[in-house]
């Protein structure tokens, strides 16, 4: 069957339209993603759901639109898409501490003493900085917005939010990653 009549089996939601595209595409799909992950159980999960999300949308894809192509750019997609997020974990990892024998086992509690610590820690910080940390993080200001409502030069927005930043990042180091922060 050739293109045009495929896209409207397609769109008509035929099955064995369905069945002759993923009969004719899919080992294709699983080798370009396999060769993009190297892992050929993900490459697998990456062809079928660039097959579903083609079914789901079949109603809407255009006639002159090659299927192959619309495929293969799909499973690229998806592929790539694995990979960072793959890397976003990885990256993450390092950041996430592992909860330790002084740490309180209910995550509630210990995020409520977390807010009392960041009140507390924000409410002891000098008055200039603190007032611009607030218009910064809770009011959204821009840096510059600041400097015109404190009447100061941006450099010394700059240099307050630096100083917040780095009050807040010793008293709160209890609750923050390795090495980390803000």
């Amino acid at each position: 069957m050739d293109e045009p009549e495929l896209h409207a089996r397609l769109r008509n939601g035929d099955d064995q339209a369905f069945a002759a595209v993923f009969r004719e595409h899919y080992a294709a799909l699983v080798g370009s993603a396999e060769r993009l992950l190297g892992d050929r159980a993900a490459a697998e999960d990456t062809a079928q759901e660039v097959m579903l999300e083609m079914w789901r949308r079949r109603e809407a894809l255009p006639d002159d639109m090659s299927l192959r192509a619309y495929l293969h750019q799909s499973a690229r997609n998806r592929a790539l898409n694995r990979i960072r997020h793959a890397r976003v974990v990885r990256q993450a990892e390092p950041h996430v501490r592992p909860p330790t024998a002084s740490a309180p086992a209910d995550g509630e509690v210990s995020a409520l003493e977390l807010e009392a610590a960041a009140k507390q820690a924000v409410a002891d910080l000098p008055e200039d900085v603190r007032e611009t940390f607030r218009m910064s993080r809770v009011d959204g200001l821009t840096y510059g917005e600041i400097a015109k409502v404190m009447e100061v030069s941006v450099k010394t927005v700059e240099a307050r939010m630096g100083r917040a930043l780095r009050l807040l990042r010793e008293r709160l180091a209890q609750w923050l990653p390795e090495g980390g922060g803000w």
